[in-house]
């Protein structure tokens, strides 16, 4: 699963699919808008009918079609708020027409781990929550909408990232549970994936004690096995991106695509924006090592037979499923619904909102988030950015007399973002607080504290229908 950065085809990445390139996946820097990626997939499957194009379209916070603007689909941790299989599956299934729409053949969606860790810095809104059971019946809805679509779904991230509290883009995280724990709670979803018929199931880069002492999951033939033979899974089996430090650490993208491959996995995430050279070196350590005997010939075409089928059965969906359309009433249902209040909305008239930056995840990247520019609260007035360095007499300088909204994510993760909160509600005791990511065990300062359980446009949007008053 090959990448490459900006909107245009380059020239070595057509070579690459006219030599059989098996697929390939569409990041940020490949999207300016729906249209223009629908003419860079057009290119692709012009030069090969059969590569499978991929992206990241989980709705909610991590989205690749709408990085400029903010998804129009609420998250998983909404859909799971609202608990509601008909409308998950509608949201879904509205995810993947736009997604066919625009040429994209498989979602590297739903994620499926159970977020049992509050402070998980990597999985947070993008999980249905904190059950399995929950988890487990939203991820059938979602499988089962987006491949109504004609689009296939890829649960990840196999056998469960939800109890880390390490990101796989910077280090190895590790999950120290017994065999029994991961059967009753980090399997249970993935089990409902691959009942509902997922076409795709996704790695993750975790070290699981009990299952694999010295190597994460990715890498590990004990681990990828039980997918096969305790869940029955036939599908294509497709890796975390190998550039991620979790597994690329001390040993380089080629080696942990070997091994990947290896331990069982069909197509192999490169990563993000990669050039001709980096794509030549995962081939030629693969070629090495089919030809030392380290990498079996028949795994290499056990691997390649199953993205065949992945794209072919793609395209029987597509031309079975026919004509789609969009259901936004869907998502601005499950937006509204999902949104909780705590504590009096103080009148609210021309306020200052303060959006507290504390970074995000590579798999979110840089999207847009927050309240829409152009509605009833902001007014088209300028958002405030408050940073880890910004100090409490200059925010309240800043705000004067004017009501103040505090928009944070995850303030729980962030101890400075607790700090200016608390500060600020000492003297300002009118202050909302909005949190818009994955919401802590405590109890947030304020006169209001709003929850959205995302942080994307339409979690944006129900924000602010409900702090401008609005019907």
């Amino acid at each position: 699963m090959g990448a490459f950065r900006g909107p245009g085809l380059p020239v070595w990445a057509a070579r690459l699919l006219e030599s059989g390139l098996g697929s390939v996946c569409v990041f940020g820097s490949n999207v300016r808008s729906p249209d223009d990626l629908a003419m860079l997939t057009a290119a692709m499957h012009a030069v090969r009918p059969d590569v499978l194009i991929a992206t990241d379209e989980e709705g909610g916070d991590v989205t690749r079609l709408y990085m400029a603007e903010g998804s129009p689909h609420p998250g998983n941790a909404a859909l799971g708020a609202v608990d509601d299989l008909d409308l998950t599956e509608r949201v879904a299934r509205s995810i993947g027409t736009a997604l066919a729409t625009a040429g994209i053949d498989l979602d590297l969606a739903p994620v499926v781990d159970v977020n049992s860790n509050p402070s998980n810095p990597v999985i947070g809104v993008r999980s249905f929550g904190a059950d399995p059971g929950l988890v487990a019946r939203h991820t059938t809805a979602f499988v089962t909408g987006l491949q109504a679509a004609g689009v296939g779904a890829c649960a990840k991230h196999f056998p469960g990232h939800g109890d880390t509290s390490v990101d796989s883009h910077l280090a190895l995280p590790t999950v120290d549970v017994s065999r029994e724990i991961l059967r009753a709670r980090e399997l249970v979803p993935f089990r409902a994936a691959v009942g509902a018929g997922s076409l795709a199931v996704m790695s993750s880069h975790v070290l699981l004690s009990a299952l694999d002492a010295t190597r994460p999951a990715t890498l590990s033939p004990t681990v990828l096995t039980m997918l096969r033979e305790e869940l029955g899974f036939t599908g294509l089996l497709v890796s975390d991106a190998v550039d991620m430090q979790a597994v690329a650490r001390g040993r380089g993208e080629p080696a942990a695509a070997v091994l990947a491959l290896a331990a069982g996995c069909d197509l192999i995430c490169i990563g993000a924006d990669k050039d001709e050279e980096q794509h030549l070196a995962v081939v030629a350590a693969v070629v090495d090592a089919v030809r030392s005997g380290r990498l079996p010939e028949q795994r290499l075409a056990e691997a390649a037979g199953r993205v065949q089928v992945a794209s072919a059965t793609v395209r029987a969906w597509r031309e079975q499923a026919g004509p789609s359309r969009s259901d936004p009433a869907a998502s601005v249902e499950v937006a509204r619904r999902a949104l909780r209040v705590a504590g009096s909305l103080p009148e609210l008239v021309q306020p200052v909102v303060l959006r507290l930056r504390t970074g995000t995840n590579a798999a979110v990247g840089d999207a847009a988030w927050g309240l829409p520019r152009d509605g009833a609260v902001l007014a088209g007035r300028p958002v405030l950015d408050m940073h880890a360095a910004t100090r409490l007499d200059e925010v309240l300088t800043a705000a004067g007399s004017a009501p103040v909204i505090a928009l944070v994510r995850e303030a729980h993760r962030h101890g400075w973002v607790l700090d200016l909160l608390r500060g600020l509600a000492a003297a300002r005791p009118e202050l909302v607080v909005v949190e818009m990511g994955w919401p802590g065990e405590a109890a947030l300062p304020g006169a209001a504290v709003v929850t959205t359980y995302g942080a994307s446009r339409a979690n944006g949007a129900a924000l602010d229908q409900v702090l401008s008053g609005a019907p």
